[in-house]
């Protein structure tokens, strides 16, 4: 199973944060928010279809997350949790750690923000647009 939606980057996308990526609906971005790398999203977590929600919410589900930019790719491994709630109205937040909160989309991330493809970072310092794939498996 898997899901598509697009965000956009900011001309202030650092990607510098060690444990965690943000990907978010709000349209602003300070210097301060060096783990969000995507705006604008066109869903929340609220929006994902129920059965990929209910696997999110499965512990130890395997969660891919490929990003991709007009010159760039990137994918991420991490995993889901029973603890998720998958309920916050802006913000989807991937950690390598396993804590969790309304923001959390998955947890045990093989990459944070650091540690995504420059050429991607690149683009979305260019405001270009995101493009994002969640898969799991059926």
């Amino acid at each position: 199973m898997q899901y598509t939606f697009e965000a956009t980057g900011h001309e202030n996308v650092l990607s510098k944060h060690k444990t965690t990526f943000e990907i978010t609906t709000d349209s602003t971005l300070t210097l301060k928010g060096d783990c969000i790398i995507g705006l604008n999203s066109n869903v929340t977590l609220n929006d994902f279809p129920q059965k990929l929600r209910d696997k999110i919410m499965c512990d130890d589900t395997k969660i891919e997350l490929s990003l991709e930019t007009p010159n760039a790719k990137d994918k991420i491994i991490g995993y889901g949790s029973s603890q998720l709630t998958l309920n916050h109205p802006s913000d989807m937040v991937c950690r390598k750690s396993t804590f969790t909160c309304s923001r959390t989309l998955m947890i045990k991330a093989d990459k944070a923000a650091i540690d995504l493809d420059e050429d991607l970072i690149n683009d979305l310092s260019n405001c270009e647009t995101l493009k994002v794939t969640i898969k799991v498996d059926d």
